[in-house]
């Protein structure tokens, strides 16, 4: 009778397991696809795509959100999309590494099973990339900046902490 219960338990685990894998793929597949959209965004733009187009709140720089109230001389736009054209085209084998991955991480779990190896191996193969194109992001972000004058920079900040503290006031609403 033990035997019985402890075969009923070790199915009932294995099942459990493979369940919480398969959601966990799934999950990973879903996100996957809304970041291959993102970045179909991202190379019709030259910068991150997305709902704020970046990390941080700084994205809207690109798509003109923060830098339209700066009142940027031509010579400043000029310069602005050459950095992110540039930033695009150093990007793009990146880019297209972290695609690769994605890929084959999808493919771990083709066919019904799931490969928890290699979905592990792919996933810290994209975490290594992902923090490369952080990296490049940063430097974007500080290239950008070296565009603006003195006074555009304070008046960027200031627009900045009104967003967040706006942003900041909306979530607190939201948990009430």
């Amino acid at each position: 009778m033990n035997k019985g219960r402890f075969k009923k338990l070790a199915i009932a685990s294995i099942s459990a397991i493979a369940l919480a894998g398969s959601i966990a793929v799934a999950q990973t597949v879903t996100t996957d696809q809304n970041t291959q959209q993102g970045q179909q965004q991202m190379e019709r733009h030259g910068g991150r795509g997305g709902k704020h187009g970046g990390r941080g709140g700084w994205g809207g720089m690109r798509q003109g959100g923060f830098f339209r109230q700066l009142n940027l001389t031509e010579d400043q736009k000029t310069k602005m999309k050459q950095i992110h054209e540039s930033f695009a085209e150093r990007n793009k084998p990146l880019r297209e590494q972290l695609r690769a991955k994605r890929q084959e991480l999808r493919q771990a779990s083709e066919g019904g099973t799931f490969n928890e190896a290699l979905a592990t191996q792919k996933l810290t193969e994209m975490a290594s990339l992902e923090a490369k194109m952080m990296g490049e992001e940063f430097k974007l972000h500080q290239e950008t900046l070296s565009v603006l004058t003195p006074e555009q920079k304070a008046q960027l900040e200031q627009s900045r902490a009104q967003f967040k503290a706006r942003r900041g006031e909306k979530r607190n609403d939201d948990n009430q």
